[in-house]
């Protein structure tokens, strides 16, 4: 994780790791699709500048930057971010 914080391209990619995203490649970025059960839930992009702010992120896929935090660190984990999703009713 950097030192301020912020979500960067190392912590997209850490996220959809984590959340087992499909990588769709593009040519500027890449786009990160979040299924559950196989249902569409959200996409991100990932630019490919490792220094560009991420900071999006959080919006697109229904958390807090703190939360998307701790998905890219893994004190959060899938389960509990699809927990999460259901809590705020993203999930069917």
């Amino acid at each position: 994780m950097n030192p301020f914080g912020l979500l960067k391209a190392k912590e997209a990619r850490a996220i959809a790791n984590k959340l087992e995203c499909e990588i769709q490649n593009g040519r500027k970025h890449d786009n990160a699709i979040i299924r559950w059960n196989g249902k569409y839930i959200a996409q991100f992009g990932i630019r490919r500048d490792a220094k560009a702010s991420h900071d999006y992120i959080p919006n697109q896929i229904f958390i807090s930057l703190r939360q998307a935090q701790n998905l890219a660190r893994c004190p959060l984990s899938r389960d509990e971010y699809f927990q999460i999703l259901q809590q705020k009713s993203k999930l069917e």
